[in-house]
């Protein structure tokens, strides 16, 4: 009989660390860095949280994956397509993700070699000139709208070029077949470093703003509000050990790199540039900002949905504050 108790004491205790399953839907990037610190930390497990990573190729099939119920939290840009998801009522933005800042270098705008020949030396000569982005509706689409917007020109002037993948961006840079476009920093430090293409300036410089966000379902906020609360818990944890290794700043502006740094890289690259003797450098260039907290920017959110109306590209009508749920993580 106390064999039996001990038994059942046993299987009871190893189901209640087992933790709550969550899936997470996330891009196999450095941009989601925190997540990863978080996880290998065992932050989730602290919380009771059984966290499993799915992998994407794009933004767009996270937030269809949502929908569709194969994840139940994900993390990535926030485009047309998802706020017309949101918009009804499907998806809600419940936390920020990296967040373009001013003075961090996290998405550069790069000029190929031929068009900067030719004068496109800054970010407002841009008329007239063309730009590759992913999609129409995607965030390179918002960024260089928004760009053209603080720089005072109109997007008509610039020819985009949708050319689907990001790798294809960056190729038709450099080899000139487009005149501009916008590639993360772990991009675009090498490309110029090996002198094919330029570095006009960096979109957080210009234009700040929420350029990737956690998101759920309506379904998961009512059925298991618990749970993510603990999934924002150790989210937060993740975010400030990233603070701490990559966000610090010396006294010129410049990134502090010391043993705080390099006890996280280890965990990013398990992730991300797994095997490459340039992951350090990689990671290091490529790191991206993330307010305190995960704190999601609600203006930033409502003026992005705004401009998606404005090109016709977010259809209805309903009020973009009923995207957001902010009961589980903070707002700047």
């Amino acid at each position: 009989m106390l064999g039996r108790i001990l038994l059942a004491a046993v299987l009871f205790g190893s189901a209640a660390r087992a933790g709550e399953p969550l899936r997470l839907g996330l891009l196999h990037t450095l941009s989601p860095a925190p997540f990863y610190i978080a996880q290998e930390r065992g932050y989730f497990r602290d919380e009771g949280v059984d966290l499993t990573f799915r992998f994407f190729d794009a933004a767009q099939p996270i937030a269809a994956a949502a929908v569709s119920q194969d994840i139940d939290v994900g993390v990535t840009a926030l485009t047309g397509g998802f706020f017309n998801l949101a918009e009804k009522g499907v998806l809600k933005v419940i936390g920020g993700g990296m967040h373009e800042e001013k003075g961090y270098e996290g998405s550069a705008i790069l000029a190929s070699n031929q068009a900067f020949a030719n004068g496109l030396t800054s970010v407002e000569k841009l008329p007239g000139h063309s730009f590759a982005i992913t999609q129409y509706g995607s965030s390179f689409h918002y960024m260089v709208g928004r760009i053209a917007q603080a720089d005072g020109f109109d997007i008509k002037t610039v020819t985009l070029r949708p050319v689907q993948q990001v790798a294809n961006m960056v190729a038709a840079v450099a080899s000139g077949q487009v005149d501009a476009t916008i590639a993360i920093a772990s991009m675009a430090k090498p490309l110029a470093a090996a002198g094919q293409a330029h570095i006009l300036g960096w979109a957080g410089d210009i234009v700040p703003y929420q350029i990737t966000a956690v998101f759920t379902t309506p379904a998961m906020i009512a059925d298991k509000p618990d749970v993510l609360r603990h999934f924002a818990a150790a989210y937060q944890r993740g975010v400030a050990d990233y603070r701490d290794a990559f966000l610090r700043l010396d006294a010129a502006g410049h990134p502090i790199a010391d043993a705080t740094t390099d006890a996280a890289i280890p965990l990013l690259e398990k992730y991300v540039f797994t095997g490459d003797p340039q992951a350090r450098r990689k990671i290091l260039d490529g790191i991206g900002y993330y307010d305190a907290g995960g704190a999601l920017d609600v203006t930033d959110v409502l003026n992005q949905v705004a401009w998606f109306k404005a090109q016709g590209l977010v259809k209805g009508e309903g009020d973009p504050v009923s995207m957001l749920d902010t009961q589980f993580l903070p707002t700047r």
